[in-house]
């Protein structure tokens, strides 16, 4: 959903005496026709300014001169002109400055299409070369590109998920910048990693994370070369699927060291290890061993989503919660061999999904092994 233009809060700051502009991503998106999700407003006003002129503001990064302004339907981060300072961490600045001047607040920003400013009225503010680069659809660096990503080593990231999401082309002096600085990526912290991994993977060009990886950009994940990632742009948009299917390709890939949840991390990892059944009682077998979380994620893999949804709509038994009969039908077994009996009874109603029903269960005689009798069961099918 496209968020309202907050032209309130531009409205209000202009009216107190201040310049305001729209400024960021919402403003590239806006020339290129995206919807826009988040919008970013920067101003000369001080922030101690924008909190009492607002009733209802969030300082959620008030040491760096940003207000949240909450406003009925929507809102946006409003941030005082300013320039960074030295970046000792590589991702924050050890301080920022307060600037008087729209131009040095753009020239702190990562890209030219990024350090554009519109007013309320629609007029565009690019210092750098923004708009060129949209027409050009060209991802460059604002100034010298070492610079920028020797201030904030996540850049480099975000101009391969940039490049993603948008389908631009990183600018040749900015991608060689970024595989002379590709060593400090090892200092970010995983989880804004994977977030850019992840955005990445969603793009309409997932294969750009085997870039990422042949740059060295991931070689504190083990990814340390690039592969051949083009069957993820025909895997379903949906981040356990691509997960797997990057854990596929590069099957040492740990995807709870970058801080994915446990539990989607390994349905994931162990979606990716799963070898594709050749029939839908392969399926059946699979979704009974696996779950159904695992059994969709390996159905998406091997483009089977429509064999496992059919499975599962069909009510057939699958698991030992659904079927005819439970261990307090066998009063006379009792641990490993209750748990064999009821096992070797799921088994036999994956294979005739009819004989699903207590009386027959009941009668099914078992053989040495414990499963049930190949006589019975041809005869069964016979009779069925």
């Amino acid at each position: 959903m496209t968020a309202r233009a907050p032209s309130e809060i531009l409205d209000t700051l202009e009216q107190a005496g201040y310049e305001a502009y729209y400024v960021g991503g919402c403003v590239r998106d806006r020339l290129l026709g995206r919807p826009v999700h988040d919008w970013d407003i920067t101003t000369s006003a001080m922030p101690e300014v924008v909190l009492a002129l607002f009733g209802h503001c969030v300082p959620t990064g008030i040491a760096h001169g940003t207000v949240t302004v909450l406003l009925e339907d929507t809102g946006a981060e409003v941030t005082t002109f300013r320039t960074d300072g030295s970046y000792h961490d590589g991702r924050h600045p050890d301080r920022v400055t307060f600037v008087r001047s729209l131009r040095e607040d753009q020239a702190r920003r990562d890209f030219t299409v990024n350090a554009m400013a519109m007013d309320r009225w629609g007029r565009i503010y690019d210092a750098f070369g923004g708009q060129a680069d949209l027409d050009r659809r060209l991802l460059r660096a604002v100034g010298d590109p070492e610079t920028r990503f020797r201030e904030d080593a996540l850049r480099m990231l975000r101009a391969l998920r940039f490049s993603a999401q948008l389908d631009f082309t990183v600018e040749s002096e900015t991608l060689a910048a970024i595989g002379r600085c590709a060593g400090l990526a090892r200092a970010l912290s995983a989880e804004r990693v994977r977030d850019e991994l992840e955005k990445t993977l969603l793009s309409p060009r997932p294969e750009t994370v085997a870039e990422m990886a042949g740059l060295g950009l991931l070689t504190a994940f083990g990814l340390t070369e690039s592969r051949d990632l083009s069957a993820l742009a025909v895997l379903p948009a949906k981040a356990a699927v691509r997960w797997a299917g990057l854990c596929r390709a590069y099957p040492s890939l740990d995807l709870e060291a970058l801080r994915l949840p446990k539990r989607p991390a390994q349905d994931a990892m162990a979606a990716a290890r799963i070898p594709y059944p050749g029939d839908r009682l392969g399926w059946k077998r699979l979704l009974s061993a696996e779950g159904e979380t695992r059994g969709r994620i390996a159905a998406a893999l091997a483009h089977q989503t429509e064999t496992v949804e059919e499975i599962l709509a069909s009510g057939e038994c699958l698991w030992l919660k659904d079927l005819a009969v439970t261990g307090a039908d066998f009063p006379a077994l009792r641990g490993p061999a209750l748990g064999r009996r009821l096992h070797a009874l799921l088994a036999y109603v994956l294979e005739h999904p009819e004989a699903n029903i207590r009386e027959t269960l009941l009668h099914i005689p078992l053989d040495s092994q414990g499963s049930p009798a190949v006589e019975f069961s041809a005869n069964f099918a016979n009779r069925s």
